[in-house]
């Protein structure tokens, strides 16, 4: 359904002839009256496709950045890396779900939407663990020049998914998580490349183990925000 309230108009979509849709909305006792009836061939409209088409973008991106980062986090031993492209992984997926969901009913997406809330938390509780497992079970000092260069291009990658993400002013709930999932990952890359440099000057695996922990801490809370849309 989709509601003009300042001209009073109601549009409603359906894919077969059904007069009980007619006689649900005259015992509402409103004084409606059917204006028009017109055939439409898709469901989708130009909007939804816009969206798609932006999404895809985004979509490219982020799994792009996964691999990288996620190769360059295990070959430097930088768990804020690697958490970083757990979580561009975990956004890929929501895009990949908000591109299904986009021109759907508004149950099947916030369906979608919490399928991708919920998907967040549990990489970061694994991200959590595999913190507690290197304070514990290893020592080793990340490259922190990797970390450094890795994380100023994925910054870039972020900054460009968010200005591809702001040309569209949708209300839609997988588009809104696209766009906090987006904004976290510019804050997480400024963090990361902090971190480098704390590593740097410090000698120590301390600052890339709390930026892992507060990257995690992050995606818990946007996923957080994600449920609540």
């Amino acid at each position: 359904m989709q509601f003009d309230l300042d001209n009073r108009i109601l549009n409603v979509f359906h894919s077969t002839e059904n007069p009980e849709i007619e006689k649900r909305i005259h015992s509402l006792k409103l004084g409606c009256d059917i204006k028009s009836r017109s055939t439409v061939d898709k469901q989708i409209t130009k909007g939804d496709k816009y969206d798609k088409k932006l999404l895809w973008w985004v979509l490219s991106i982020n799994l792009a950045f996964f691999f990288i980062e996620s190769i360059f986090g295990l070959l430097s031993k930088s768990m804020g890396l690697v958490a970083d492209s757990l979580d561009m992984f975990a956004d890929a997926l929501v895009y990949g779900l908000s591109i299904w969901a986009v021109g759907s009913a508004i149950s099947k997406k916030q369906k979608v939407a919490k399928i991708s809330g919920y998907f967040q938390i549990s990489l970061a509780l694994l991200g959590f663990i595999e913190i507690i497992r290197r304070i514990f079970f290893e020592n080793i000092t990340p490259n922190y020049l990797t970390m450094i260069w890795i994380s100023a291009f994925a910054l870039i990658g972020n900054a460009a998914s968010m200005f591809i993400l702001n040309k569209t002013n949708s209300k839609d709930a997988n588009i809104l998580a696209s766009k906090i999932f987006t904004s976290n990952d510019v804050i997480i890359n400024l963090g990361v490349i902090l971190a480098g440099f704390l590593v740097m000057i410090t000698q120590s695996l301390i600052p890339d183990l709390v930026i892992g922990t507060l990257v995690f801490i992050i995606v818990v809370k946007g996923a957080i925000k994600i449920l609540k849309l």
